[in-house]
């Protein structure tokens, strides 16, 4: 005689799976593809080359395409996933709380982690090895490299630390130019149309300057620090927050797992300088979006 709690158990069960696979198929039906955009802070080739690997392995493990959309500016990734065009975005602090503070339904997933276990970086001004300067005050009517509107260490956090020194960067400096990228930041300094650029610096073993160094484009005892900030949180990657909770999970637990199970792919993507992200939330960022706060006052108070 079958038990008829056992059957009930069955059908239960079957019911279950298949609604399991149908909201699975309904997410993949209405996400064909996950684009994945990047700010820029290298080539374009650089950028692709070193995140390649990293979209093969979501693509495998989501179940669906994973696109990797290098964008030409800050902008584009926080308009992007305000706009829906863009399912998980590679931020810097600065760049996930502006998209945050204009309404971008983002959350993050992951942040960065450091050889030693720390999440932080700074922000630093270069300058060349040879040239005269040894702090700030002595580049009044200079040329200043900055990255981005959007970049922390590239320009939220050096404007903040150069109010504190009492500079308005506009008038003390000859001028301030945005290069676009840390890295052209370095390559404006090196060819002389800047002459002190921000960029971003974890320890004497890794920063952009370190990066170009490994790849032949720069040599890192050809420039100078003559300023460092305090520590800025690290990078976050982020996923809009109204994607199905399905996909949500696939995609986070996707992102966690890449350093652990595809550990050489992540190694070459970090230069080996980093452990293997870690979940984080959006508290560890509220001291950002203060920051962004401020320098936006900044710009209200030389407008008017």
């Amino acid at each position: 005689m079958i038990d008829r709690r056992s059957v009930l158990g069955l059908v239960a069960g079957a019911v279950a799976l298949s609604a399991t696979g149908a909201v699975a198929a309904d997410w993949k039906a209405q996400y064909p593809e996950i684009v994945f955009g990047k700010i820029p802070d290298e080539n374009a080739s650089g950028t692709m080359d070193r995140y390649g690997p990293l979209m093969d392995f979501l693509s495998k493990e989501i179940g669906t395409k994973v696109t990797l959309r290098i964008a030409q500016d800050y902008a584009a990734v926080i308009e992007g996933q305000r706009a829906g065009q863009i399912h998980i975005g590679y931020y810097g602090p600065a760049s996930y709380a502006r998209a945050v503070m204009v309404g971008a339904k983002i959350e993050p997933i992951a942040i960065e982690v450091n050889e030693d276990g720390t999440k932080g970086y700074y922000s630093v001004f270069y300058v060349k090895k040879d040239s005269p300067y040894q702090k700030i005050e002595d580049l009044k009517g200079k040329n200043l490299g900055l990255v981005d509107p959007n970049s922390t260490s590239g320009n939220n956090v050096p404007r903040f630390s150069l109010a504190k020194m009492g500079i308005e960067p506009e008038s003390f400096f000859g001028k301030v130019v945005y290069t676009g990228s840390h890295e052209n930041a370095v390559i404006a300094l090196g060819q002389g149309t800047v002459d002190v650029a921000a960029n971003w610096w974890n320890d004497e073993n890794e920063s952009m300057l370190k990066r170009m160094e490994r790849k032949g484009m720069a040599k890192y005892e050809d420039y100078r620090i003559i300023f460092k900030s305090e520590q800025i949180v690290n990078s976050p990657i982020a996923m809009m927050s109204d994607l199905p909770d399905d996909l949500k999970k696939a995609i986070s637990t996707a992102l966690l797992a890449f350093p652990v199970k595809e550990p050489e792919a992540f190694k070459k993507m970090t230069d080996g300088k980093q452990k293997p992200w870690q979940p984080v939330t959006h508290d560890a960022y509220k001291p950002v979006m203060e920051l962004n706060k401020f320098v936006d006052e900044l710009r209200k108070k030389k407008a008017s």
